[in-house]
C-alpha cells in the first residue's frame, strides 16, 4: 500500500511545478521541432527494477511512439527478477500497447529487485496477465525472430540495463529462425546500438559491472556503431517533481515516482534520468541535445576507459543543450497519458 507523502514535500514539489509550467509550452514546441523525420524501429532492453528511471524511459518510448517517431518492436528484460515482466506489461498496457512482445532471459542472468518496492505496488494495483518473468518467451529467440523479420540495417537497439542478453545474442548459432549466427544477424539487421552504460572518459558504472563479462564481450565485438550515454550525463538531469505534482495525472509512472522519490534524500530535486537519455537519443538522435565524442570504449575488468579515435566504432554523449532544458523535455514526455 502506498504511503502518502508529507504535506511539506507536496508543497515543495507543487511550487516547483508552477514555476516550471511557464516554460512547458515552449519546450513542447522545441521538442516537436527536433525529432527525426523517419520512424525508428526499436527494441528496448531493460533491467527495470533496481532503479526506477527505466519506468520513465518506457514512458518516453511510448509517448514518442504515439507521435509516430518510433515503432517499438519489443521490450526485453535483462533482469530475471519475477516482477520485471509484469511491470513491463503494466506499463505497455497503460500506454495502449498490450500486444507489444515481452521476453526475458533464460539461464544465468542477474536477478535484482527494487529496494523501494514499487514493482510490488504496481502488480498489486494494476491488472496484468504475466505473473512472473519466467513465464515470458526466451529473450534470445525473441531477438532472433524479430531481427530476422526486419529490413536490413533498420533496427535500433536501446539497452538501459545489463548486457547479458546482447552478449548471448552475439553468441547464438544458426537455427530454424535464421541461418545466420547472432553476430551476422546483428550485422545485417541492426543499424546501431544505444547503451546507457559506462562513465566517460573513465568510470565504473552499474550496468557494466553487474555483468562485466557480458559487457566486455558486447563492447569489444558488437559489429555496428554504439552510442553511449554515460553515468555523468543522466546524473545531471533530474526529473519527477512536475510528474508527481500533476494532480490531473493518474498513471503507473507517477505512482512509481511518488512512492520512490521520497525514500531517498538524493532525490529531493528529482530522480537522475540515465535511461531516459538513451531512449531519447535512440529515437531522435543526439543532434541538438548532445555532442558526440568518437573513439572506442575499452573494458578493464568492471571498469571502462576510452581511446579517442575520429574513425572509431563508438561515441559517447557530451553536453550541448542545458541539462535543465533536457529535463523539461524528458519529464514532459514522462507525463504523457497515453491511449489506455
Amino acid at each position: 500500500m502506498i504511503k502518502f507523502m508529507n504535506p511539506q514535500y507536496i508543497l515543495s514539489i507543487k511550487m516547483k511545478y508552477y514555476l516550471a509550467s511557464f516554460f512547458l509550452l515552449v519546450n513542447l514546441h522545441c521538442s516537436a521541432q527536433i525529432s527525426r523525420t523517419q520512424q525508428v524501429s526499436m527494441i528496448l532492453d531493460t533491467d527495470i527494477g533496481p532503479d526506477y528511471d527505466d519506468v520513465g524511459a518506457i514512458a518516453v518510448m511510448h509517448a514518442l511512439a504515439d507521435r509516430g517517431e518510433v515503432k517499438p518492436l519489443a521490450v526485453i528484460a535483462s533482469n530475471q527478477n519475477a516482477l520485471v515482466a509484469p511491470t513491463i506489461e503494466i506499463l505497455n498496457t497503460y500506454f495502449g500497447r498490450p500486444e507489444l512482445p515481452i521476453a526475458g532471459p533464460k539461464g544465468k542472468a542477474p536477478n535484482m529487485g527494487a529496494s523501494q518496492k514499487w514493482p510490488e505496488m504496481l502488480v498489486d494495483k494494476y491488472p496484468h496477465k504475466i505473473k512472473s518473468t519466467e513465464e515470458t518467451p526466451d529473450a534470445i529467440q525473441t531477438y532472433r525472430k524479430i531481427l530476422a523479420a526486419q529490413p536490413d540495417q533498420s533496427v535500433t537497439i536501446v539497452t538501459i540495463g545489463f548486457l547479458t542478453n546482447l552478449s548471448n545474442l552475439l553468441e547464438s548459432e544458426p537455427d530454424k529462425i535464421s541461418t545466420l549466427s547472432g553476430m551476422d544477424l546483428v550485422k545485417r539487421k541492426v543499424k546501431e546500438l544505444v547503451s546507457m552504460a559506462g562513465g566517460f572518459p573513465n568510470g565504473r558504472e552499474f550496468n557494466v559491472y553487474i555483468d562485466s563479462t557480458a559487457s566486455e564481450k558486447v563492447f569489444s565485438k558488437w559489429p555496428t556503431q554504439i552510442i553511449f550515454s554515460g553515468f555523468e550525463i543522466g546524473k545531471e538531469i533530474k526529473t519527477g517533481l512536475r510528474l508527481v505534482a500533476d494532480q490531473n495525472l493518474d498513471s503507473p509512472v507517477k505512482g512509481v515516482y511518488a512512492l520512490a522519490m521520497p525514500q531517498s534524500k538524493e532525490d529531493e530535486q528529482g530522480r537522475m534520468s540515465w535511461d531516459q537519455t538513451a531512449v531519447l537519443v535512440g529515437i531522435r538522435g543526439a543532434q541538438h541535445y548532445f555532442d558526440l565524442k568518437r573513439g572506442k570504449m575499452v573494458m578493464d575488468g568492471a571498469k571502462n576507459a576510452w581511446r579517442d579515435d575520429p574513425m572509431g566504432p563508438h561515441a559517447y554523449l557530451t553536453p550541448e543543450m542545458p541539462f535543465n532544458e533536457l529535463a523539461m523535455i524528458i519529464e514532459t514526455l514522462m507525463m504523457y497519458r497515453g491511449g489506455k
